[in-house]
C-alpha cells in the first residue's frame, strides 16, 4: 500500500458516521478559520506529557471540503468541514515543531508573512514560535503534518547514527534563523528519491497506529532516517555559511564511508550509498581537502598502508591487498612516489626507531 493510499483511508475509514472528535485534538483544533479571532494563537502539543509525536491528515477534495484524521487516535474518526476558496486559518505558531509533507496536489501556507506553494514530494519543517497560516482553495491535496517535540527531536542524536550530524545541523539551523526565518523547506533532487522517503514515512505512521510501547522508540530510528533522507537526497536553503558546515558534515561522513570500505570502495558504492552524482564528490571532497576523489582515496590507502607496515608483521602483498591494490607492481610505484622508499625499506626504518 502506497502513503498516499494508507492516508486516505485512515481518513476515510470513519467517513460518514457520527462519531465525535476525540476531546484532545478538538482541543487542538483542526481548522479555526482567520475569523474566529484577530489574535495570534498558539497552537500546544495536544498529547499528554508521555507522548512526543503525533500525525495529522489533511485531504482538500472537492473544492470546497475538508477531511482528516490524527495519529495515535483512541478510535477511528473523520473530521469533516466545509469551506469557503481562500479561507485562511488563523495565524498562529505552535509549542513544538511542525514537520509537513505534501503527498499530492498543491498546498498553500503564508509563513512570517510570505506566502509559499509547495508541491507534491515537498517538505517544510517549521520551528515553534513561527507564525504561519493555511491558505485552503480549490486544489485538491493531501497533506500530512508531523507534530514533534523537542525532546523528541533533539534525542534523535543518541541513536549514534550516520544521519546524528544531519539531524543536529537541521536543529541548529532552525535555531540559528530565529531571527531569519525559522523554517527549512526541502525538495528531492530527483523523483526517484520520493519512494524510498514515502516507504519511511508509511512506516512511521502505521507505526503510530500500532502505539505500543515500543511506539517511542521505533518512530525516533524512522525519524533519524527520514532525516539522513532529507540530508543527502533533498535539496535545501541554508545560509552561505550554514551550506559551508553542511559541507563538512558530508564530507566527514563520505570520508568516514571510505575508510571503512577502503579496500573495495569505488565512485559507485558512493554514489549508491549518498545519493549524489559522482562529479559531486569530486566537487565537494575538492573544496574541503584540496584534492579529488582519486587523489583523497590514494592518500588514504597509503596512509592506512603506512600504519600497517608499522604495526602489523603482514607481508607488503597482504597490505597492499587490503588496503585496496590489486596490482603489487603499482602499490610499489606510488608508495615510492610518496614516501620515497619502498614499502620494505620504509618497515625497517621504521623498526629501527622504536
Amino acid at each position: 500500500m502506497s502513503l498516499l493510499q494508507y492516508v486516505k483511508n485512515t481518513i476515510y475509514q470513519a467517513s460518514g458516521e457520527e462519531i465525535k472528535t476525540p476531546d484532545a485534538y478538538e482541543r487542538f483544533g483542526i481548522l479555526i478559520p482567520e475569523s474566529a479571532s484577530t489574535a495570534q494563537g498558539v497552537r500546544p502539543f495536544p498529547l499528554p506529557d508521555d507522548e512526543h509525536l503525533f500525525a495529522l491528515f489533511w485531504n482538500i477534495h472537492d473544492g470546497h471540503k475538508l477531511s482528516a484524521t490524527f495519529l495515535p487516535q483512541p478510535y477511528p474518526f473523520c473530521y469533516e468541514k466545509e469551506f469557503v476558496a481562500g479561507t485562511r486559518t488563523q495565524l498562529h505558531s505552535h509549542e513544538y515543531l511542525e514537520f509537513f509533507y505534501v503527498m499530492e496536489g498543491e498546498y498553500h501556507q503564508k509563513i512570517l508573512g510570505t506566502e509559499y506553494i509547495f508541491h507534491s514530494g515537498e517538505f517544510c519543517l517549521i520551528d515553534k514560535n513561527c507564525l504561519h497560516q493555511e491558505i485552503l482553495d480549490e486544489s485538491e491535496c493531501t497533506i500530512v503534518f508531523f507534530g514533534i517535540t523537542n525532546a523528541m527531536f533533539t534525542s534523535i542524536s543518541s541513536f549514534h547514527t550516520v544521519a546524528d550530524d544531519i539531524a543536529s545541523f537541521l536543529h541548529m539551523a532552525l535555531l540559528e534563523q530565529k531571527s531569519l526565518q525559522q523554517f527549512l523547506t526541502f525538495r528531492p533532487r530527483e523523483a526517484q528519491f520520493i519512494e524510498d522517503m514515502e516507504n519511511t514515512l508509511l512506516s512511521v505512521l502505521q507505526e503510530l497506529a500500532r502505539h505500543d510501547i515500543a511506539t517511542p522508540l521505533i518512530c525516533r530510528g524512522l525519524l533519524t532516517r527520514v532525516f539522513q533522507l532529507l540530508g543527502s537526497q533533498y535539496e535545501f536553503s541554508l545560509s552561505k555559511q550554514q551550506r559551508q558546515r553542511m559541507n563538512a558534515i558530508l564530507s566527514n561522513q563520505i570520508i568516514d564511508f571510505m575508510k571503512l570500505h577502503l579496500n573495495h570502495i569505488s565512485i559507485q558504492m558512493l554514489t549508491k550509498e549518498f545519493h549524489f552524482h559522482e562529479d559531486y564528490f569530486n566537487r565537494l571532497l575538492k573544496s574541503q581537502t584540496g584534492m579529488t576523489y582519486t587523489e583523497y582515496l590514494q592518500m588514504l590507502r597509503l596512509e592506512k598502508a603506512e600504519q600497517l607496515l608499522t604495526d602489523t608483521d603482514n607481508t607488503i602483498e597482504q597490505i597492499a591487498e587490503e588496503v585496496g591494490y590489486r596490482n603489487k607492481g603499482y602499490f610499489y610505484r606510488i608508495f615510492v612516489e610518496r614516501r620515497g622508499c619502498t614499502p620494505a625499506q620504509y618497515r625497517r626504518k621504521r623498526q629501527e626507531k622504536l
